[in-house]
């Protein structure tokens, strides 16, 4: 097993992230204790797949319907409104 210490990993993480790339478990030491332990994926991971972007229009389509958006106006009202009710 490999070490790498929490600095290796600051200053030098590409070389790092190849060793484990090449299938090597990196021993993580601070001080001379290992704290953690870097290994290699045994499955398919995250960036095996493609990303996909969410459907950020139908979500908000679920959660408000069709309503509009407030406007500008609407928006200074409800200030106004909130603020009035601190000064008193």
């Amino acid at each position: 097993m490999k070490t790498a210490t929490v600095a290796d990993l600051r200053n030098h993480f590409p070389k790092v992230a190849a060793w484990v790339a090449e299938g090597h478990t990196i021993a993580i030491t601070r001080r001379g204790r290992t704290v953690a332990n870097l290994v290699p994926p045994t499955a398919p991971g995250l960036a095996d797949k493609p990303f996909k972007m969410p459907d950020f229009a139908a979500q908000a389509k679920a959660i408000w319907g069709d309503r509009p958006p407030m406007t500008a106006a609407e928006v200074q009202a409800m200030e106004d409104f909130m603020n009035e009710g601190q000064q008193g």
